[in-house]
């Protein structure tokens, strides 16, 4: 079953101020054929922050009937960053009046380019690798072509963007996404526990080898929203990571304690002066 969040709306233009959205995954069963090569890190959390949106610029004196405006859909990384190395492909999809209206987009950067006159909701639908998670998540974005501000005739060089934000958790990594992305700009990933090490693994695919994903220079970046609350958010949860970390620390210390015969009371005595 696919997991589903709800938009949420934010304000056009400048920064925008958000509710915090946590998508927490359920974990992945695994099979038995598989339990060897995609082994878990049992009580870690890994969080994925992400920005899914439209950007809207009106056409003008281009304008048509039925082309009115010409707009982009994504899913990009909070702060830009390339989300290849957990997302393999997303899908879009679009109206029915649109010509192959689901449409799958392959690698990073996840998003697509349209031309059309009217507002509908888009589904997307985000797929991971597989030692990520075998489920995928469900998202709902309202394109949005018009300011709320109507007075006066629209601009062409003022687009109109809309923006959702969203943290998703994935709980107990398999050991071959926790190696990837252990110093991924893109991924909150705890601190290990001291003494706690991950066994050897085969290279894993460099996903950055088929071509820079990141949205950083992206021609459209500029019009980004600045999420005002993301840098404190990605310390909250990186902090939230800390803890969690220490808490497994002190459970195995605990267990290891359990384990151990206990001492038996001294008997009581009195000193001779």
């Amino acid at each position: 079953m696919p997991h589903t969040a709800i938009e949420a709306q934010v304000e056009d233009g400048g920064s925008a101020s958000k509710p915090q959205r946590i998508i927490k995954l359920s974990k992945t069963t695994d099979d038995s054929d598989k339990k060897v090569t995609n082994k878990r890190v049992k009580d870690i959390e890994i969080c994925v922050p992400i920005v899914y949106g439209t950007i809207a610029f009106y056409l003008g004196r281009k304008a048509s009937e039925s082309q009115s405006h010409k707009w982009t859909v994504y899913v990009r990384g909070a702060t830009n960053e390339d989300l290849g190395a957990v997302i393999k492909h997303v899908v879009f999809q679009l109206h029915p009046s649109f010509n192959n209206p689901t449409r799958i987009v392959e690698a990073p950067p996840f998003e697509l380019s349209e031309c059309g006159w009217g507002e509908f909701e888009i589904g997307i639908s985000i797929f991971f690798h597989s030692d990520v998670c075998d489920k995928h998540l469900d998202l709902y974005h309202m394109l949005k072509l018009y300011p709320e501000d109507e007075s006066g005739p629209q601009s062409t060089k003022k687009p109109v963007v809309m923006e959702s934000y969203n943290e998703i958790v994935f709980p107990d990594p398999s050991e071959c996404f926790f190696a990837r992305v252990q110093n991924h700009p893109a991924v909150v990933v705890p601190r290990m526990p001291a003494g706690f090490s991950l066994p050897v693994l085969a290279p894993v695919e460099n996903t950055n080898e088929k071509g820079r994903g990141d949205t950083k220079d992206h021609p459209l970046s500029q019009w980004f929203l600045n999420f005002s609350e993301a840098d404190e958010l990605l310390k909250l949860a990186s902090a939230r990571q800390q803890v969690q970390a220490h808490i497994v620390k002190l459970r195995r210390e605990l267990s290891v304690i359990d384990g151990m015969p206990q001492p038996l009371k001294p008997a009581s005595s009195y000193e001779c002066t």
